[in-house]
C-alpha cells in the first residue's frame, strides 16, 4: 500500500537470491496518500542500502526509485525499458559464494543497522539530492566492521528469564535456576535483551570492538 513499507530486509533478499535489479516504485514526492509521507523514508532507505551494496561489492546501479502516480503509465513505462536496460549493460549479478555470505551477513544485522541509524532513517529532506549525502563510505564501512555484540554476565545473571522472553529470535539459551547465555550465531544484535534486564541485575553487557567472552558451561551455570 505504500512504498515507505519496502525493507531493507526484502531488498537484500532479492539479491541473495540472484536478482539482477531492484526497483521501488512510490507515489510523487509531497503527494503522500497517507500523510506519512513514506515515500521520503523510502527514499532514506534506498541510499542506505545503496552504500551497503557499494561496501560489499555489488553495484549499486542495481537498485533504483522513482516517483510518480497511477496515471503516470507512460512514465512507468520509460522508466521500467531504461532500467532494465542499464541492468543488461551491467550484466548478471555475479554467483559468488563470498558476495553470498556478505549479503547473508547484512540481512542478519538489519534490525542492528536500522536502531543503529534510527536518527538518520527519520530524516526528510524536501530535495532529493540532501539524501545522497546522508550516508558516507566511512559511516558504512564502520557500521559493518565494528558492530555491537550483547553478552550476559554469569556474575550478575539472576536467571530471571525475563531476557529470554523477549528475544525476537530465541537467540538466549537457559531456563529457571540457570544462568542464560546468548547464542551469538543466533543473536541479530538489536539491544532488546539490553533494554530488557531488569536495572537492579544490569547483567547483560553491550560490547564494542572487543571479542566476546566464551559463556559458561552449563555444569557452571546453575544458581543455587
Amino acid at each position: 500500500m505504500c512504498s515507505g513499507r519496502v525493507d531493507m530486509e526484502f531488498i537484500f533478499k532479492a539479491f541473495l537470491n540472484e536478482i539482477d535489479g531492484v526497483f521501488i516504485v512510490g507515489c510523487r514526492l509531497g503527494e503522500c496518500n497517507y500523510t506519512t509521507h513514506g515515500n521520503y523514508h523510502a527514499l532514506n532507505i534506498v541510499h542506505l542500502c545503496k552504500k551497503i551494496l557499494k561496501y560489499i561489492g555489488i553495484n549499486e546501479e542495481r537498485l533504483e526509485i522513482e516517483f510518480m502516480s497511477s496515471a503516470d503509465g507512460i512514465k512507468f513505462a520509460e522508466f521500467a525499458k531504461k532500467f532494465t536496460e542499464k541492468i543488461k549493460n551491467i550484466g548478471p549479478i555475479e554467483k559468488d559464494e563470498e558476495i553470498k555470505s556478505k549479503i547473508e551477513k547484512v540481512i542478519k544485522l538489519i534490525p542492528y543497522i536500522k536502531i543503529e541509524k534510527k536518527d538518520k532513517l527519520a530524516k526528510t529532506f524536501e530535495k532529493v539530492e540532501e539524501y545522497e549525502s546522508l550516508y558516507s563510505d566511512k559511516e558504512i564501512e564502520e557500521l559493518l566492521t565494528d558492530v555491537v555484540s550483547y553478552y550476559i554476565d554469569p556474575e550478575k545473571c539472576k536467571a530471571c528469564g525475563i531476557c529470554r522472553r523477549r528475544c525476537p529470535v530465541g537467540a538466549i539459551i537457559g531456563e529457571k535456576k540457570v544462568i542464560h547465555v546468548i547464542d551469538q550465531e543466533k543473536c541479530i544484535k538489536c539491544g532488546t535483551c539490553y533494554e530488557a534486564c531488569p536495572p537492579k541485575f544490569k547483567a547483560v553487557m553491550r560490547i564494542k570492538g572487543e571479542p566476546v567472552p566464551e559463556p559458561l558451561p552449563l555444569e557452571k551455570r546453575k544458581i543455587s
